[in-house]
């Protein structure tokens, strides 16, 4: 769609005020993920429904609703059920 084009004149553009280009590797750890993000992905990866997580987070269901959508674009992720599975796995637990 030509979305190169614009990549490159905003690469342009901030090399002009002396900031750089951070690049996209591809892959998206919990660290590109917003503080918020991370709790309500967490939240959801338990099991709790958006008005829980809302709640405990102090913020309305829509707002969770935006920060788990955030996260299923910025990870790949498709279901709730593969957040605490592929998000937050215990690098140090067997699987079994």
């Amino acid at each position: 769609m030509g979305a190169h084009v614009f990549a490159h004149r905003a690469a342009r553009e901030l090399r002009a005020t002396g900031e750089t280009v951070r690049r996209r590797s591809g892959v998206t750890t919990i660290g590109d993920l917003t503080p918020r993000e991370v709790q309500a992905a967490r939240l959801a990866g338990g099991g709790l429904a958006n008005p829980e997580i809302g709640s405990r987070l102090f913020v309305s269901p829509r707002t969770v609703e935006y920060h788990l959508h955030n996260v299923f674009a910025k990870t790949g992720i498709t279901s709730r059920a593969e957040l605490g599975a592929v998000l937050f796995a215990d690098p140090n637990r067997p699987s079994s």
